[in-house]
């Protein structure tokens, strides 16, 4: 097990150095000058002498090789550089915005798998029914909505209506997460419903089904320890993939509910040109995904014996 992980460790490192690389080299040849932009952030004027002068102690002049590699050391200490804007440490910048993203996140991610998850079955088991139809006919619909539209048709239902909830969010209380939690569960939702029933009514074909109902095993017992378990790999890849792309910010949503996380402050750093906010935010998310991958594929280890057996003949 160790050196399956191990293996998987390693075979992420290239991957990270490689989109910092591409990362700083965009922001670099196509960011503009960066001394200007930072006093444009903050209101100054500089004359060309003293930009010169600024490039100089921030070490700008120097070859782009070699600012890479200082700023891939200082990352590796924990050390992104300061923000144009805020002034602030960017480490400790983005920290200050996690957990708004962590909560909104999970809240997302557990709503979707209690939607998602009992109405892709109960579809699949019901296959061809009026029930099967309607439930197709929804998740089709909901999948072709893009998030923003669904935001603002929630916003005025639930907020301007009913006026039930704010529609800007006002801190981390239960009444400002339930808009974009809804908003982006809804969305993820209707993605998975299609496919945990194609996935379920895919399983209930094969022979190890059939078989075990003419030896007179019960329906439920069939589809909860035999067909989920076997799709489980499938639907854990797909909550992994969606729970990294959460935590990288859903930077619409975020910022149409003004929910103070990671992906509004992405956006207000792109408009702004704060790059090295912009910077540690892409590095941010190519993390994410890579370690929500690594722990999907622990998982897999896990719930797939043919892995550990490949493992112990390896050895």
């Amino acid at each position: 097990m160790y050196k399956y992980i191990f293996k998987r460790l390693l075979s992420l490192i290239p991957i990270l150095i490689g989109i910092s690389f591409i990362s700083f080299a965009l922001i670099y040849f196509t960011g503009g000058d960066a001394v200007a932009v930072r006093y444009e952030a903050i209101g100054g004027v500089l004359s060309p002498e003293l930009i010169s002068q600024k490039r100089e102690e921030l070490g700008l002049n120097r070859p782009f090789i070699i600012q890479y590699i200082d700023w891939l050391l200082g990352v590796l200490k924990g050390d992104m550089g300061i923000s144009y804007v805020s002034g602030k440490p960017v480490f400790f910048y983005i920290l200050s915005k996690l957990p708004n993203t962590l909560l909104l996140s999970a809240a997302s991610l557990i709503v979707t798998i209690l939607i998602s998850l009992p109405l892709g079955i109960l579809s699949a088991i019901k296959s061809d029914s009026i029930f099967d139809h309607i439930i197709k006919t929804v998740s089709f619909i909901g999948n072709s909505l893009p998030n923003f539209f669904v935001a603002l048709v929630l916003s005025y239902i639930l907020a301007l209506r009913l006026k039930l909830l704010p529609v800007i969010s006002q801190g981390t209380g239960i009444k400002s997460l339930i808009l974009p939690t809804l908003t982006l569960s809804l969305a993820m939702s209707a993605k998975y419903i299609r496919q945990i029933r194609a996935l379920v009514i895919a399983e209930l074909s094969k022979p190890y089904v059939i078989g075990a109902r003419a030896r007179g095993i019960k329906e439920n017992t069939v589809i909860f320890f035999n067909v989920l378990r076997l799709t489980s790999l499938t639907i854990i890849t797909l909550m992994a993939l969606s729970f990294g792309s959460l935590l990288g910010g859903s930077a619409i949503v975020e910022n149409i509910f003004m929910w103070d996380g990671i992906g509004k402050l992405a956006i207000e750093s792109i408009n702004l040109r704060d790059y090295p906010v912009i910077l540690a935010y892409v590095l941010w998310m190519a993390f994410i995904y890579v370690f929500v991958n690594l722990i999907a594929d622990i998982s897999y280890y896990f719930l797939d014996p043919r892995l550990r057996l490949g493992g112990k003949n390896e050895k």
